[in-house]
């Protein structure tokens, strides 16, 4: 029976998420399998992936052979190069503790690289949000500033129109209506 490690897909439609599990190489994609190493999360940037090293490494030595995208996920995440260092025990070429040491050693390196790409990707967006905070306060001011003008003219017209034409206030039209309303109102 030949013996895989591969991906099962989960999650909906443009929202993949992967389980990472070791699987008959006869059985379907999605279908049954033999152990569940971890998990991948294609979606998140960086991808997020969460496994079981010693597990891998075990069935690596079983005899389990990854396909290419699952090969790819244990070598980032440095199961490979483990299995590569416990061959080595095996064979006598290194102690233990020298291989623990040199997988340990890049570990740390690895994860100051993740690390590094997160703190890039965070700053790159307090970056981008702050370049579109300037451009919008910019807009603003622009549209103030025409805002302002516009009202500056138009209350120049007002005083320029007041100014000629003073309103003279006649009070004969008044005392004649209210005069011809009371003659009316005697003749019916």
């Amino acid at each position: 029976m030949a013996v895989k490690i591969r991906l099962q897909r989960h999650g909906r439609k443009k929202r993949a998420f992967f389980h990472i599990v070791v699987a008959d190489s006869r059985a379907p994609r999605d279908g049954r399998f033999i152990s569940k190493l971890g998990t991948y999360n294609p979606v998140t940037n960086p991808a997020t992936i969460d496994l079981n090293l010693n597990k891998a490494v075990e069935w690596l030595f079983k005899g389990a052979q990854p396909t290419d995208t699952a090969r790819a996920i244990l070598s980032y995440k440095g199961v490979m190069y483990k299995h590569h260092l416990q061959t080595g025990v095996n064979k006598g070429a290194i102690s233990q503790e020298q291989a623990d040491e040199k997988f340990s050693k890049w570990l740390e390196e690895k994860d100051a690289k993740v690390e590094a790409k997160r703190s890039k990707l965070a700053n790159a967006k307090a970056d981008l949000k702050s370049g579109l905070m300037k451009q919008e306060v910019a807009k603003r001011q622009q549209i103030a500033e025409k805002v302002a003008a516009k009202q500056i003219v138009a209350s120049e017209m007002v005083s320029e129109e007041a100014a000629p034409e003073a309103p003279e206030v006649e009070e004969t039209p008044a005392a004649e209506e209210t005069a011809a309303d009371s003659t009316e109102a005697a003749a019916e």
